[in-house]
């Protein structure tokens, strides 16, 4: 089993919400009504991590490993939402998103196959590591600043997790899992089709479209790529490195150069013709 090993790494890695955010640094001038907003969209982004937990639970009930795997994640994801709630409720509470608001975000997904949804998850771990990097770099205030670093570091950590059950799956199920990942892969390497290509972004609901994905029951729908494109820009240097990040995985994993995402698709095309 994975798990016992994953849990010790990430259990020596985790941080104190308490001591390990300065939050006596605070300085009120270094922070805007805008950036506060966004601050609320993000702390309601990760609170979804809630109905993502509960479709991986149901669409890996004969996966005991992988599930005890998800109840750290689980934990880890409020915690980043409970880290950006508590700063808006020290310092802005007029921001304070509302129960309502929460709840909004957490609706059933469809069912999908359990190994498309590793390797999205995978694919979006490696994608927030780097926005908040980004916003790190975005914003001045020190408080939130530290707290973008600790998500992004835990972000990082989770994807290293997730791969390592995509490296179980592979030896498990083979040419399978190297379609399902190579098929990700594929979908999650191409911006051009959604600047904010993340699980989030995703119809997951056919009863409940258009209002299916996680973004769209938003406060403020539209936040997102406002915030990538005219906040924190994500511009194309950021991009590269979520793709490089993504292929370098993959090419460990199938042992392919992948080093484009053109040598991508034309690797998960040679699969569908096999």
């Amino acid at each position: 089993m994975l798990f016992p090993t994953l849990f010790d790494s990430l259990e020596r890695a985790r941080w104190n919400m308490h001591t390990d955010i300065p939050w006596e640094q605070f300085d009120s001038s270094c922070i805007s009504e805008r950036q506060l907003h966004g601050i609320k969209m993000n702390s309601i982004l990760e609170w979804s991590s809630m109905p993502t937990a509960e479709m991986f639970l149901r669409d890996n009930q004969n996966d005991i490993d992988f599930s005890a795997f998800i109840s750290i994640w689980f934990f880890e994801e409020q915690k980043h939402s409970l880290a950006l709630l508590e700063y808006l409720r020290r310092f802005a509470p007029e921001f304070l998103p509302t129960e309502a608001e929460l709840g909004a975000v957490r609706f059933t997904f469809d069912p999908a196959p359990a190994l498309d949804s590793l390797a999205l998850h995978f694919c979006g771990e490696v994608r927030l590591n780097n926005w908040y990097r980004c916003a790190r770099e975005y914003h001045s205030e020190p408080v939130i600043r530290a707290i973008y670093q600790l998500l992004a570091n835990d972000e990082a950590r989770h994807a290293r997790s997730y791969f390592k059950y995509m490296q179980r799956a592979m030896k498990r199920h083979g040419e399978q899992a190297k379609m399902s990942f190579s098929k990700i892969g594929v979908l999650m390497t191409n911006p051009r089709m959604n600047r904010a290509m993340h699980p989030t972004n995703l119809h997951v609901n056919k009863s409940l479209f258009p209002s299916d994905t996680v973004n769209s029951r938003l406060p403020d729908p539209g936040w997102l790529t406002r915030w990538l494109d005219e906040e924190i820009h994500f511009d194309e240097k950021w991009e590269t490195k979520i793709e490089r990040g993504i292929l370098q995985n993959l090419s460990a994993l199938f042992g392919e150069q992948l080093d484009s995402a053109r040598a991508l698709r034309q690797f998960q095309k040679s699969l569908t013709v096999l």
